[in-house]
């Protein structure tokens, strides 16, 4: 049963801010799965990928999103690679309505460059990094994407606006997350 708006994409797409937006539109609580695990966890996304891997930092974002996705009527932003698992996949479908922000890598670049909490860009070329990625999730994220939603070179509020208006024209779905836009 849908009853959410869960936003995915890559790092720099910007999901927390265009969620956090978005929540305020619609009356409705905001989480973030990074936030949610650097909560339980006492510790920053790149101290468990330093202490625990890739693997174990993935582990822990299972259990947020299962956790979260469980959650009545919120907007919830994911990592960029919490598509990567099948089963957070069907987790997150099962979770909500899904929108997809779909950016470039050179934007990308530009909204990450001087964040370092970004471990899997901590390398001598990000570029690559992202380029590679990018090729692996693009077809995930479209996948399980209700909505997909370009941000490049957009204002959050533009963004927020044409996601309100394409989750409007979907068709229903035996849900309650319909009700927050009329």
């Amino acid at each position: 049963m849908a009853h959410n708006f869960i936003l995915i994409g890559p790092m720099g797409a910007g999901k927390s801010t265009i969620g956090r937006l978005l929540a305020k539109e619609l009356r409705l609580p905001f989480r973030d799965s990074d936030k949610e695990i650097e909560r339980r966890t006492g510790a920053s996304i790149p101290l468990i990928f330093d202490v625990e891997g890739e693997q174990g930092f993935r582990e822990r974002e299972h259990h947020a999103i299962a956790d979260l996705c469980q959650l009545v009527g919120v907007v919830l932003a994911t990592g960029g690679g919490a598509v990567l698992r099948p089963e957070n996949r069907r987790v997150l479908q099962m979770g909500g309505r899904i929108i997809y922000l779909c950016t470039s890598v050179d934007q990308q670049l530009d909204r990450t460059s001087r964040d370092r909490n970004r471990p899997l860009l901590q390398t001598a070329n990000p570029r690559k990094v992202l380029t590679d990625l990018m090729a692996i999730r693009d077809p995930l994220y479209r996948e399980i994407a209700d909505v997909v939603v370009e941000t490049d070179e957009r204002p959050p509020r533009l963004v927020v606006g044409e996601i309100l208006e394409r989750l409007r024209s979907l068709p229903p779905r035996e849900s309650r997350d319909e009700t927050a836009l009329s």
